[in-house]
């Protein structure tokens, strides 16, 4: 509910800028058209609230609706109501009445797509037959000089103001998308890839290595026992140590590498081409900080790390290879006491 509320907010938020400035330099168009027929002085205060007040009403009458979003869809078939109103008061003057009803068209098509404009052009010919009951049905062919002035601040700014907007919710749109983008790869509770996505990268990494000549290293990381902590601790506090243990990661990273989170206690990450030594040093460092970790709510907690390095090598047919081999050092350090470090047999210093 808040979620809907919030975006036909925004909706109305968005219609409010392109309205003012429609209406209000619509009014000097209508004005001209009107100003030669001599029309009653209730016809002209009718259009000062239409061209001036009416955007404003209009805003704080979807702002405070339960529903926004119908409640400013209702406010643009009113729009609309009153543009065919008003052609028909200035007895279908054509340079007028083309450009107030082909403006307010593109603003239901930009606003609802074919629905709205549907309902827009209904709404129009009910203007239209409200303002020929009033005023008779009859046609001005005739345009002046002024009319024609009166118009073209209309078929400039209005269009201006239309198109800065539907650019701005382009823009979102486009951050929307990457937003979301980025939730599909990432793993919601440490923040890194998921399962999926760090497999992408790792057949990105394995295709550059093999093209670049490089020798990345590939490593596995596993907490010791993390079934126990869970059932000892409750997933509460398994959760905070899967936390831990991806900041601890992120803090190991250069600046655009990514870890990801293979599994539910395994994780890994690519170290950029390095002296094997270098890689085991940073292991170690990432070993020693989960060491010292403390839970602040269960001191006694403990938590050790399994570590399976595997650097890249030519004779890898793909990634899948490279992997395995680092899942064999994983599965070294696993079942030689945990809490350590092993490197492939394929992986020389």
């Amino acid at each position: 509910m808040e979620n809907q509320r919030g975006k036909g907010l925004s909706f109305a938020r968005r219609i409010y800028l392109p309205r003012i400035i429609g209406l209000g330099v619509g009014f000097f168009s209508v004005a001209a058209a009107l100003y030669p027929l001599h029309m009653p002085n209730w016809l002209w205060a009718l259009l000062v609230f239409n061209g001036f007040i009416w955007p404003h009403l209009a805003y704080q009458i979807s702002t405070r609706s339960t529903f926004p979003y119908h409640a400013e869809r209702r406010n643009l078939l009113y729009d609309s109501l009153c543009g065919g109103f008003w052609t028909a008061c200035f007895q279908f003057n054509p340079l007028t009445t083309v450009t107030i009803l082909s403006m307010m068209t593109m603003n239901n098509v930009a606003a609802g797509g074919r629905r709205l404009f549907l309902l827009g052009a209904l709404a129009q010919v009910a203007g239209v037959l409200l303002g020929c009951l009033l005023f008779g049905f009859k046609f001005s062919l005739t345009m002046t000089q002024i009319e024609v002035w009166a118009c073209l601040p209309m078929l400039t700014l209005y269009p201006l103001a239309l198109g800065m907007v539907s650019y701005q919710l382009a823009i979102k749109l486009a951050q929307h998308k990457r937003a979301l983008r980025d939730l599909s790869r990432t793993d919601s509770l440490t923040g890194l890839l998921n399962h999926g996505a760090w497999k992408d990268l790792l057949h990105t990494r394995f295709t550059r290595c093999r093209d670049n000549n490089t020798q990345d290293i590939l490593a596995l990381i596993d907490i010791d026992h993390f079934k126990t902590i869970n059932d000892n601790y409750g997933h509460i506090v398994g959760d905070a140590v899967l936390r831990e243990l991806s900041q601890a990661l992120k803090g190991l990273l250069a600046e655009g590498e990514r870890a990801g989170r293979y599994g539910g206690d395994e994780f890994c990450l690519i170290l950029p081409d390095q002296p094997l030594n270098k890689a085991e040093a940073q292991m170690e460092r990432l070993r020693q900080a989960m060491d010292q970790y403390r839970h602040p709510d269960v001191p006694e907690l403990r938590v050790s790390l399994s570590i399976g390095l595997a650097r890249f090598q030519p004779s890898y047919s793909d990634a899948v290879a490279w992997l395995d081999d680092a899942d064999k050092a994983l599965y070294t350090a696993k079942h030689t006491g945990r809490n350590t470090i092993s490197v492939a047999l394929s992986s020389p210093g």
